[in-house]
């Protein structure tokens, strides 16, 4: 129960896909081939959005309390 909670949904795909994007040369297939996983991903999910926000505080939090 940890581990799911500790991962955002579909992270592993939309990793990928801005990895893939943010790669030289740019691999236009490949890329396209990671979007429609992640899309899938999404819509199995049921992913309504996506978000920084939770990580951002996150880690914030984990900063202050080193302090």
């Amino acid at each position: 129960m940890e581990e799911a909670r500790s991962k955002p949904v579909c992270a592993e795909e939309a990793l990928d896909l801005l990895n893939c994007a943010a790669q030289s040369p740019y691999d236009q297939d490949k890329c396209v081939r990671l979007l429609q996983v992640l899309r899938q991903c999404v819509l199995i999910k049921k992913v309504k959005k996506f978000s920084l926000t939770d990580q951002e505080q996150q880690e914030a939090n984990s900063v202050s309390k080193k302090a």
